[in-house]
């Protein structure tokens, strides 16, 4: 990992009035820091922050001339402490109930005081990542300049809960926890029509279908890339994603609060984190703030459309990202739209 920086953070508090020391890790892409605007990239459950480039998991939306163009920004990745892409032994989290998306949220911002960072052109995220990024603008209001939740809400719905409980079952009582987790939560992931459309009951051999042979190979792959530890963390990030801390009747009031324009991207077909939540968010939102868009993914994939449906999320992000770029005086970036 020779690609990764680390930035050490003693002490910090996290639930349960424990501290911790954390190392936490990142990668940068494009303009060095301090000389372009900064895009905070989060990465989904099983990510990482190698977002671009070689094996970059966003390879198709991030790099040079891409719709967040390295040519023109700083694109900035952390690693959620746990995810053991660092493979540091030190960061193995075993005690993963005392985090929450939350925490990640703070160990985030502590990493950009950390780089005397004090305003982000945008921060992205997918799923769990977009759930961090609504958490990290709620923390620190005036952070981000286009805060963009793709394929999450600022909350974890009673589904997404209840589906995290089952993964958390599975991952602490199944006899192979990775490769059977894995299994369930593709199924969540896309959708039948989506199975349908890939396999339609094809076999791969007499009385295999395809469709056992395609969530097999993912939970192998599962099984080989990710550690049980990092399973369960992530897992429980997921489920913890709430802006207003326990009292759903103030999102109106944290909400108004955050200055950044809104950009919300909603898949159609999204079996986890439903198109009605996103869009019941939305009017209530506008209710508040003018500064807030909806974008729709037309998709027969469901959740993992916002790793599929490219074409269509970069026809969402152009507005954002095709800007030009100027220094004012103070040496910081204003940013005009090339409509």
């Amino acid at each position: 990992m020779s690609d990764l920086k680390y930035i050490d953070i003693p002490n910090f508090n996290i639930e349960n009035n424990k501290t911790i020391d954390i190392k936490l890790s990142y990668q940068t892409f494009g303009k060095p820091l301090y000389e372009a605007p900064i895009v905070l990239v989060n990465h989904a459950l099983t990510g990482n922050s190698n977002v671009c480039g070689n094996n970059g998991w966003w390879s198709d939306l991030i790099g040079m001339n891409k719709c967040i163009d390295t040519n023109n920004y700083t694109v900035l990745a952390f690693n959620v402490p746990g995810n053991k892409y660092d493979v540091l032994e030190e960061n193995n989290i075993e005690n993963y109930k005392d985090f929450t998306a939350r925490t990640i949220a703070e160990i985030f911002s502590e990493g950009l005081k950390a780089l005397e960072i004090d305003k982000l052109f945008a921060v992205i995220g997918g799923s769990v990542g977009g759930g961090i990024a609504w958490e990290l603008s709620a923390l620190r209001p005036k952070l981000i300049e286009n805060l963009i939740p793709v394929a999450t809400d600022w909350k974890s719905t009673d589904w997404v809960i209840a589906n995290c409980h089952i993964q958390d079952s599975i991952l602490n009582n199944s006899k192979n926890p990775l490769f059977d987790a894995r299994l369930h939560a593709m199924t969540l992931y896309r959708t039948p029509e989506s199975f349908t459309f890939k396999f339609n009951r094809t076999e791969k051999e007499k009385g295999f279908y395809n469709v056992e042979s395609w969530l097999s190979h993912h939970g192998n792959f599962m099984n080989k890339r990710f550690q049980l530890s990092a399973y369960k963390l992530m897992n429980q990030i997921l489920r913890t994603i709430d802006i207003t801390q326990g009292n759903e009747t103030n999102f109106l009031k944290v909400a108004s609060k955050i200055e950044s324009n809104i950009h919300l991207i909603t898949i159609k077909s999204d079996l986890l984190f439903k198109t009605e939540e996103h869009w019941d968010t939305y009017v209530q939102l506008k209710s508040v703030k003018q500064n807030v868009t909806m974008g729709e993914i037309k998709s027969i994939h469901g959740h993992d459309a916002f790793l599929i449906e490219y074409k269509q999320l970069i026809k969402l992000l152009r507005p954002i990202f095709d800007i030009k770029k100027t220094k004012n005086e103070n040496n910081q970036f204003s940013h005009i739209r090339d409509w």
